[in-house]
């Protein structure tokens, strides 16, 4: 009698498209967060995602496509989380900080995101060229980051006009609020050498979200309301 052959397709195979397209981005994320586009190589991306090299080619034409595609994914990913936070019914200052939490908490929990930013970032250079730095910054800014900057101004101009906020000016407020949450992210190498433990640890960082968010809220509302405090953790500079 012959054994019963199981008809379930293994990862690795192009049976399991939306599977094996989520290893290898998964695994594609971790190799050009460490490593940049330009370092990074397919065939460890390959076997990182349990797949071989012909088959990552089959769902992603190139390296710069499959890059492309994890950029898509950690932007996406936030743009997703921080349009769930954004609720029509908050007031202005409520949507603010619910924007700050989960833009915090959003790359608190992907350490990928900071160093994928940091290296598009720098990899942009001169995106009026198309022969220099990444073809993908633009589509980023017009998917992503130019709809997320105008719902924010949108929010900050509302608030202005109700009395809840200071008349600060929009444009330049949201770079600065976002460097407050994200610039600690992109700084825990030198935040290791300059205080002891690690700046990544629980405690650590809910300490940072709770002097993010009044930070935020000192800088902006005419009344900061109370906020929840981080648990006492104090350490010396030594």
């Amino acid at each position: 009698m012959k054994s019963a052959v199981s008809s379930k397709p293994r990862l690795g195979t192009r049976g399991q498209p939306e599977q094996t397209r989520a290893a290898i981005l998964d695994a594609a994320l971790k190799e050009f967060s460490i490593e940049g586009i330009a370092g990074a190589r397919t065939d460890a991306i390959a076997r990182a995602a349990g797949v071989n090299k012909a088959l990552l080619y089959y769902y992603f034409h190139d390296k710069e496509t499959l890059y492309g595609a994890a950029l898509d994914h950690v932007f996406g990913g936030l743009t997703e989380r921080l349009e769930k936070a954004l609720k029509p019914e908050l007031r202005p200052g409520e949507k603010i900080l619910a924007y700050a939490q989960a833009h915090f908490d959003y790359v608190s929990e992907n350490p990928v995101y900071p160093r994928m930013v940091q290296r598009e970032m720098m990899r942009a250079g001169t995106v009026t060229s198309p022969h220099i730095g990444s073809p993908h910054i633009r589509q980023m800014v017009e998917r992503y980051f130019k709809p997320t900057f105008m719902k924010l101004a949108q929010i900050l101009q509302e608030g202005i006009e109700a009395g809840e906020f200071r008349p600060i000016n929009p444009a330049q407020y949201i770079p600065s609020m976002i460097a407050i949450i994200v610039f600690y992210f992109i700084n825990t190498p030198v935040m290791r050498l300059i205080m002891p433990g690690d700046p990544l640890s629980p405690e650590r960082v809910a300490e940072r979200r709770a002097a993010v968010l009044d930070f935020i809220s000192a800088s902006l509302f005419r009344n900061p309301p109370a906020l929840i405090q981080a648990p006492n953790h104090k350490e010396k500079l030594s």
